[in-house]
């Protein structure tokens, strides 16, 4: 019985090491792939990531008037340029701009609007509870929320962070309009935008980051886990995909079946 444990935990290990082999064959070219980049190149997007860091520690992005004017900032920016986003959006997607307006435009002015009128709670001081070893002593708790449920850059600032966005390439137009309109309206030595495709964000990802936010595939969402590893930075995954529909005429609407 011995004899054949073993050989069952041979073939046990045998078949995992495939599996491992064969899931870094898959992985493996995709991240060489994307990581293969001038050394010019990353010099000069190290040098506005230096600038961002530097602006964080500052101090700088702790204060509420900062964090506010930064949120009045978003809101204004959709506010004056609701024409062109609706453009973007038709462009990229083919959204009408009914539709447009409610799954982005009205989501983010909400979203800044509720974080505006609750970025004074958020950031009120709360007692601590001490241990009685520390008596007289008083405790406070100064939150600096990391995960709100907002969006991500009305989440960041509202958190008193600076921010480095890369648009997709999936999108060109939106990706055009984020990049020369944000720097118009916020802070651009805290938020900064850049565009490109797969050799951007392969420079962006041999980095060091806090905090990473991505939103796309289950395959590229593995590729950013994967450099995320090595400096052991906290990622956030909105993982999705494509969710084909056939539609079809019908006699009779209740012959509709979701």
């Amino acid at each position: 019985m011995l004899a054949n444990h073993v050989q069952i935990r041979q073939r046990w290990i045998s078949d995992k090491s495939k599996e491992k082999n064969q899931i870094s064959k898959t992985i493996g070219p995709e991240i060489s792939k994307i990581t293969e980049v001038k050394m010019g190149e990353v010099v000069g997007l190290e040098a506005r990531v230096r600038e961002v860091r530097k602006t964080f520690r500052s101090g700088k992005t702790k204060g509420v008037e900062w964090r506010k004017s930064q949120l009045r900032g978003i809101l204004k920016l959709i506010d004056e340029n609701e024409d062109k986003i609706f453009d973007a959006l038709q462009r990229d997607l083919g959204k009408h701009p009914v539709e447009a307006y409610r799954d982005e435009v009205g989501v983010l002015k909400k979203s800044a609007i509720y974080a505006l009128e609750n970025i004074d709670k958020w950031m009120s001081p709360r007692k601590g509870r001490l241990p009685l070893l520390f008596f007289p002593a008083k405790g406070q708790v100064l939150p600096e929320p990391l995960a709100l449920s907002l969006d991500p850059l009305i989440g960041a600032i509202s958190a008193g962070n600076t921010a480095f966005l890369k648009p997709s390439e999936l999108a060109p137009e939106c990706s055009s309009f984020l990049a020369n309109t944000i720097p118009l309206y916020l802070d651009s030595k805290a938020i900064k935008v850049i565009e490109g495709g797969t050799e951007v964000a392969g420079q962006l990802l041999q980095l060091k980051w806090d905090k990473i936010f991505f939103t796309g595939s289950p395959r590229v969402g593995r590729i950013v886990m994967s450099a995320a590893a090595k400096y052991l930075t906290p990622v956030t995954l909105e993982l999705g995909g494509k969710c084909p529909t056939i539609l079809d005429s019908l006699s009779n609407p209740s012959d509709l079946k979701v």
